[in-house]
């Protein structure tokens, strides 16, 4: 594993943090008994949460409950939020197009969530790419021979 891949995950959980919080405070408006939030807003509120946890389990259950951990499931849960994080980013900033703010502080919040929903994109890429590249490196390298030549005895 390389040296650096867990500061990306540091790095990625206070992202995901920020984007949280972002995203909390655009959704508030929208809380009321008969309506709520557009679904774009709820997914990148989903994918915090969901970045959290796949955190969560990518970065310290090979530390502490190694029997859990499991390196295909970790690899396609960072595949799928890696997407998950591209196609929200995507539709928030095709959902509020290109705003012009001026001084109002909730455009500004939705400008950095969008900001902080593509840096988390590019972060999941680069552990999509070097987690695979090790995946496929130590495929096939196992431990024991499975050609054994057998025993001719007496």
């Amino acid at each position: 594993m390389y040296g650096f891949v867990p500061i990306i995950h540091i790095v990625a959980a206070v992202f995901a943090i920020i984007e949280l919080g972002l995203i909390g405070y655009i959704v508030t408006p929208f809380t009321g008994p008969w309506w709520g939030p557009p679904s774009v807003e709820s997914f990148l509120l989903f994918n915090s949460i969901w970045s959290l946890l796949v955190l969560a389990y990518v970065g310290l259950t090979p530390l502490y409950y190694t029997r859990v951990f499991h390196r295909i499931v970790s690899l396609a849960l960072e595949w799928i939020t890696m997407i998950f994080w591209f196609a929200g980013a995507i539709a928030l900033a095709v959902f509020w197009g290109s705003p012009h703010c001026g001084g109002d502080t909730y455009c500004g919040t939705v400008e950095a969530a969008i900001a902080f929903a593509f840096f988390l994109w590019a972060l999941f890429l680069v552990l999509v790419v070097v987690d695979t590249i090790e995946a496929m490196r130590s495929r096939g390298h196992s431990t024991t021979t499975a050609h054994q030549t057998p025993y001719v005895g007496a």
